[in-house]
């Protein structure tokens, strides 16, 4: 049983970030994710979404500072984020959002988390990891359709 007023205290302030192990904690779990990530064939296509691993790692730890509470390092580098629309160039169905979610509960289960952090972490990840799910989805839909026609009118030329 997950004690709630452990729960209660995450997501405030700088808790989450400081019971994630500061910086350090926060890169040293996106380590972990990307080495299961890179390593695990289950996880192969959503990890070749990412051309330049480092770079990916870099974004990841930088976001998950402030996302958790702590210096907003994503932004001093690279600016505003909008996470659905960063990812919206992707293909993302429930398939990619429960590899990208699974893996991450990979790579916490690997840290010397409270369990109460890693479910909060996972559930607290899930909603930004559907809203991408939801835009990639919505893009998806308007663009498929003029993809469909011209690969059938390719096809048809070709017979």
């Amino acid at each position: 049983m997950i004690d709630s007023a452990m729960h209660d205290q995450y997501g405030q302030r700088d808790a989450t970030f400081q019971a994630a192990g500061g910086e350090a904690g926060v890169c040293q779990l996106v380590n972990d994710f990307y080495d299961i990530m890179s390593s695990n064939p289950n996880y192969r296509r959503i990890y070749d979404w990412h051309p330049d691993g480092n770079s990916a790692r870099d974004k990841l730890a930088r976001f998950l500072c402030g996302w958790m509470g702590g210096p907003r390092r994503y932004q001093e580098t690279y600016g505003p984020i909008n996470i659905p629309n960063a990812h919206r160039h992707l293909w993302v169905t429930n398939l990619e959002k429960d590899m990208w979610l699974n893996c991450m509960r990979e790579a916490l289960a690997r840290q010397n988390y409270p369990k109460v952090l890693e479910v909060y972490l996972v559930d607290q990840l899930s909603a930004p990891a559907e809203m991408i799910r939801r835009t990639c989805e919505t893009r998806n839909a308007r663009h498929l359709p003029g993809h469909l026609s011209r690969t059938l009118d390719k096809s048809k030329k070709g017979h």
